[in-house]
């Protein structure tokens, strides 16, 4: 059964672009007897604004979407956001990173489908773990899923 979701950063309104994105995911779950899920990424404790999650949620009703369930805020996951890490972690999927956003994009040469691919700067480096951001060893992860 397929699933897709919709998940709009309650920090603005939805422009067209989100309602064409919100179509497509809503028209590509129920045209296989699948589910059309809503997520809202109100992580972002500076802009995020709970009117914009109701208005979108107002919105998506006025486009007449339905979807499958109550809608699930991610800041309510956070737990299960930070199991899922750890498991990573401890499966030697995750490694710590210091780059700045700027260092990272000066570092991506390559490009990929969806633009320019992190280097993996980071990886294999002795990067104390506090304050880092974590991620993904696609080399490692890979291998591991076969």
């Amino acid at each position: 059964m397929i699933r897709s979701r919709f998940a709009p950063s309650p920090n603005g309104p939805l422009h067209l672009g989100h309602a064409f994105s919100a179509i497509v995911a809503h028209d590509r779950a129920h045209q296989d007897g699948g589910e059309f899920l809503v997520r809202i990424e109100d992580i972002d404790g500076a802009r995020s604004r709970s009117a914009y999650a109701q208005q979108a949620l107002d919105d998506l009703a006025w486009l007449e979407l339905a979807w499958h369930g109550e809608p699930v805020r991610q800041s309510s996951r956070l737990a299960d956001y930070a199991d899922a890490a750890q498991r990573l972690r401890a499966a030697g999927l995750l490694y710590p990173c210091r780059c700045t956003r700027a260092e990272i994009a000066a570092a991506a040469t390559r490009h990929g489908p969806d633009g320019p691919v992190y280097p993996g700067t980071c990886t294999g480096r002795q990067v104390d773990p506090l304050g880092a951001a974590w991620r993904l060893d696609m080399a490692a992860a890979i291998r591991q899923a076969g």
